[in-house]
């Protein structure tokens, strides 16, 4: 696997600019061990790379290795207070519970890895138009906590990272996850740069929900006509309110009807379909995107891994 330092915007551009292809950023960190029986699906983390890899979706050398955030981007979107008590260790019990994982320093370690990988897609995508994340979304994390699974915002970390950095000025996030993204709609709730849209489960967690820019919610059962639908009307709306020249995309698998929390009817194909639906609105447009691939939780492993490698399939066919 070859490594790029990828805090270099010209590096990306002088390896990649010619073969004009999808990047996929992926470290084996990303594999964290967790106890038994705890139902978080990790195994897909190690599944998906080599799925991409067996169907020739990506070569070897689209893979890009992150290495870790560091702490002043970091601090761009967490305090100093949180980030302290997460890379110690001194979280309370209680916080701890509400995230879902023990605490570890290698769990640290991974979560800073994870937000330089979206990071990583951000600059890859804005001059090749996209690049994928084997893990990321995890949009429950708020600047002065974590919960559901998210201890750091990565999406939310690389937003503000482009801004910063200048590299882009009005930023669209388009949530599809099934569950809310509470914690990115209470960070950027005061920015105008940044709009939030996310479409998921009314009646699914989180039960009190933050207000995104563009709350689309979904009633139990809703199948693939009307999710589409739906999505459809939501990026209309956007283009009248709102003109992205970058889009961050959290693209969640819990909405499959096989998903353990879903409570929605949307097969592969309408899962499929709605990333051919957000893939196609940034390239006839011409906006960058960076995709963090969100929660799943069917319970065989197969159908994660197959509605996740469906996103890369389609993004290496618009985009490649």
């Amino acid at each position: 696997m070859r490594i790029y330092l990828c805090v270099n915007l010209k590096l990306f551009s002088t390896n990649y600019q010619k073969a004009r292809m999808i990047a996929v950023t992926y470290h084996n960190i990303y594999q964290h061990p967790l106890p038994n029986g705890h139902r978080f699906p990790m195994l897909k983390y190690e599944l998906i790379p080599q799925q991409l890899l067996l169907e020739g979706i990506i070569q070897q050398n689209q893979f890009i290795t992150p290495l870790t955030c560091e702490l002043p981007i970091l601090e761009l979107t967490h305090t100093r207070a949180y980030i302290h008590e997460l890379k110690m260790g001194t979280l309370t019990a209680s916080h701890i519970r509400k995230i879902g994982f023990p605490w570890s320093e290698q769990l640290y370690h991974r979560e800073i890895t994870l937000c330089q990988g979206t990071i990583d897609c951000a600059i890859y995508a804005l001059s090749n138009g996209a690049a994928l994340n084997i893990a990321g979304g995890t949009h429950h994390a708020f600047a002065d906590r974590g919960e559901g699974f998210c201890l750091f915002n990565d999406i939310a970390v690389a937003a503000n990272y482009l801004l910063y950095k200048k590299l882009a000025n009005n930023i669209l996030i388009i949530d599809l996850d099934v569950h809310q993204g509470n914690g990115t709609a209470s960070i950027f709730k005061k920015n105008p740069a940044v709009f939030t849209l996310s479409m998921h489960g009314k009646n699914n967690y989180p039960f009190h929900k933050e207000t995104s820019d563009l709350d689309i919610e979904l009633l139990d059962a809703t199948d693939d006509e009307t999710s589409l639908t739906e999505l459809k009307c939501g990026l209309i709306e956007v283009q009248n309110r709102f003109t992205p020249d970058f889009v961050f995309y959290n693209a969640g698998v819990d909405i499959l009807h096989t998903d353990k929390f879903g409570r929605l009817q949307v097969t592969q194909n309408g899962c499929a379909e709605r990333d051919k639906l957000v893939f196609n609105f940034c390239k006839s447009l011409d906006i960058p995107i960076a995709v963090a691939m969100g929660g799943g939780y069917s319970p065989n492993i197969q159908d994660i891994v197959n509605a996740h490698v469906n996103t890369f399939r389609i993004a290496a066919s618009i985009f490649d």
